[in-house]
């Protein structure tokens, strides 16, 4: 066997023993964890994809009952599987909108993770207002009960302008999704104090309405910026869609 092998699963299992995760049986928050670690460390994937395809769909609704366990899940999952299907060389539109990995025996897509599971079933294009219709039942029960913007700051599309890839687990996920909020809202957001002008991430324009608006993204940098934006003008950069795989938070 391959000493890498052996050497991953030691550090998932030294991992998962630190951040207070499950380690009898079975257990879905740790497949996912290292998953995206063999994607990581560039090892071979396919016994743990067939672990994901051959999972119980029961033992979804088992393990991953509160929001906080499925943002986890479902974050690491698009984020493992993204980076598994952009080497095997899928490109824009179809690594998103095709249903190229399955999970319980389900065919799933990019999008479908994102804006079915992860939005609670939100359309792609529609800024946040509009609700996806046609929803398939089990993407409704394996679905956020809460839309939680942050997530938008944790998925990576393999772009230049995209969040880098975290390592997300069960008990520290509220404290992660405020560090990569706060570390990429800082990085991407400049202010001209002569013009009264804030300029950031144009993912903010792209889901406008699961921050409540503009009034509700000049709160929210507000507060990340810790100053005053009222009476303040709102743009949004360019995205650099250059492609970046691999783009791991260090």
């Amino acid at each position: 066997m391959n000493i890498r092998y052996f050497l991953l699963k030691f550090l998932i299992l030294l991992y998962c023993s630190g951040h207070g995760t499950v380690l009898m049986g079975q257990n879905l928050l740790r497949d996912s964890e290292e998953l995206l670690m063999a994607v990581k460390m560039e090892l071979p994937v396919n016994d743990l994809v067939a672990r994901f395809e051959g999972v119980d769909a029961d033992l979804l609704e088992e393990q991953l009952i509160m929001d906080d366990d499925r943002k986890v899940f479902w974050i690491n999952v698009y984020n493992a599987f993204f980076q598994i299907l952009a080497r095997e060389g899928l490109v824009a539109p179809a690594i998103f909108t095709e249903k190229n990995f399955t999970i319980a025996s389900v065919p799933l897509s990019l999008d479908e993770v994102e804006h079915g599971i992860l939005r609670r079933y939100r359309a792609k294009w529609s800024r946040g207002y509009l609700p996806r219709f046609c929803v398939a039942p089990l993407i409704k029960k394996w679905a956020v009960d809460t839309l939680d913007y942050r997530i938008h700051f944790a998925l990576n599309c393999g772009a230049k302008s995209c969040p880098p890839i975290g390592f997300y687990t069960q008990n520290k996920i509220d404290q992660q999704l405020d560090i990569a909020m706060l570390t990429f809202l800082k990085s991407e957001t400049s202010i001209n104090l002569e013009n009264k002008t804030v300029r950031t991430s144009r993912l903010l324009q792209w889901y406008r309405h699961d921050f409540k608006g503009r009034r509700g993204i000049l709160r929210l940098l507000s507060s990340v910026l810790e100053k005053d934006l009222t009476g303040y003008r709102l743009s949004y950069s360019d995205y650099d869609w250059t492609q970046q795989l691999a783009n791991y938070r260090p």
